[in-house]
């Protein structure tokens, strides 16, 4: 039986045993029955908000903003002071930001005295007063999943092809709208949580892992699709979202960005080719790295052969180069495969958030094992960003390959979680197609990057999803 079901088959019976009372002669006020009321509705302190905030310097002063404007927002409402935890400030474990090892923590401290757990992203805009309207539509002594709902309108690689036979049959949330767990459901997934041996690999889309794992096959409740959960503004939200590219200034110069791209032999005639009539002539300064050199692109041949798994050792060649006096100064590194398609200008455009005087790692974030205390990295595909601080540090610690067919990517992230050096994560890179990913939501984005070329054709991806159509900034 469902949440539903039990909802209203408790209701029929409440109703049945009001009328025996009636006619039995027992007397009902109506203060009696709106102080019973009250006693059961949410107020603003039964609520935990969690905003997905980042340690980035950018994104915690950001989402530290957000904060103060929600506890404002209460102060003017006078119906009480919610909680606002940001994520990244919970402990010192940077998975957190995957959700399931946080849980155990925020039901720790505040599954006992609130109702809701409600996250945010550090743009999401919450009006509090429909917040509450929303809430109290669902017994919070039920388990409830609030969300906008998004769906696939195909079987995707980045969800491992689940629901394969009718791919939107299964809903996952818009994390930029904002989502709720009630507190029972809370209980019993920090319970599960510390019981249970999870499967805890790689975490590649938080939104449908998330979802994944509350269901539970069926035996947990699916998504509740709320539609006050609102990314566009309309009539009636709760919530709504500003942007993932936010406007901070002009764009950084052409001249800061060193791009770098990876390639070998036998993807010069194929995928090369699309990058020059895309988006090289947006680069200031840009060099392909091959393990043969080739004149007519030109390529440049770091001595390190090409191998079949993974691009470490080219990797750290790379970097060693951007820090050499071989190449112009930068600020900044990017890092993409001869199959990634990219914006510079957008990229350029989100980076002026960004001190390079700190150490980022900037791009699509994954996870792996970080149940089990593991650790986080930039998708290779989507683009790795780096500042030169960055790459310094990492070159001046003892941290390398193991070899050089090892995954670049993770590399870098197990060296940076252990340099101390956050993973910063933009949705707008993308290691897979567009078609990968729910299209309602993609088309809300100004999106950098999207990875691979098959069954697509590149140049009208590229054309359709990242080539801007007001004059290009020609700094």
């Amino acid at each position: 039986m469902s949440n539903r079901d039990v909802f209203y088959g408790c209701r029929l019976v409440a109703v049945l045993l009001i009328c025996l009372d009636v006619f039995a002669g027992d007397k009902h006020t109506g203060p009696d029955n709106a102080a019973e009321h009250r006693k059961h509705s949410v107020e603003l302190e039964d609520v935990v908000i969690g905003i997905q905030s980042q340690r980035n310097s950018y994104h915690a002063r950001r989402s530290g903003q957000r904060k103060v404007e929600i506890l404002q927002q209460a102060a003017r409402l006078g119906q009480g002071v919610p909680v606002v935890v940001l994520l990244h400030e919970l402990s010192q474990y940077e998975g957190d930001w995957s959700i399931l090892p946080a849980l155990p923590r925020l039901f720790a401290k505040y599954g006992h005295s609130a109702s809701w757990l409600f996250f945010i992203e550090e743009e999401t805009e919450v009006t509090l007063s429909a917040l509450l309207e929303v809430l109290n539509r669902y017994p919070a002594q039920e388990e409830w999943f609030l969300g906008k709902r998004l769906r696939d309108n195909e079987a995707s690689i980045i969800h491992h092809y689940a629901f394969s036979e009718d791919p939107s049959s299964f809903g996952y949330p818009d994390t930029a709208a904002g989502w709720a767990l009630s507190a029972p459901l809370l209980k019993r997934l920090t319970e599960r949580i510390q019981s249970e041996n999870l499967k805890s690999d790689f975490t590649i889309d938080l939104k449908h892992e998330i979802a994944l794992f509350i269901w539970e096959e069926g035996h947990g409740p699916k998504l509740t699709a709320v539609p006050e959960f609102c990314t566009e503004p309309r009539d009636g939200c709760a919530t709504t979202f500003t942007t993932y590219l936010p406007d901070c200034g002009d764009p950084v110069s052409k001249n800061d960005v060193f791009v770098a791209v990876k390639t070998c032999q036998k993807f010069h005639s194929d995928r090369v080719p699309v990058v020059k009539a895309t988006w090289e002539k947006d680069a200031g300064f840009l060099e392909y790295y091959s393990d043969v050199t080739d004149a007519s692109i030109p390529t440049i041949s770091l001595g390190v052969p090409n191998t079949e798994r993974g691009h470490c050792g080219k990797t750290f060649a790379i970097l060693r180069r951007f820090l050499s006096k071989a190449v112009p100064k930068a600020d900044w590194l990017l890092i993409v495969d001869d199959d990634t398609l990219i914006s510079l200008p957008r990229l350029r455009q989100l980076l002026r958030c960004y001190n390079p005087k700190e150490a980022v790692s900037l791009g699509e974030r994954y996870g792996y094992g970080l149940i089990q205390k593991g650790y986080s990295y930039t998708t290779g595909g989507g683009g790795m960003v780096l500042s030169r601080t960055a790459v310094s540090r990492l070159l001046s610690s003892s941290c390398g390959c193991y070899s050089d067919d090892a995954p670049d990517d993770m590399v870098l992230g197990r060296c940076f979680t252990t340099l101390g050096v956050p993973i910063t994560h933009s949705p707008l890179f993308h290691q897979a197609r567009p078609d990968d990913y729910s299209e309602e939501m993609i088309s809300t984005q100004h999106a950098i990057s999207f990875h691979k070329h098959w069954n697509v054709d590149p140049v009208a991806v590229y054309r359709y999803w990242l080539q801007d159509t007001r004059p290009r900034d020609e700094l």
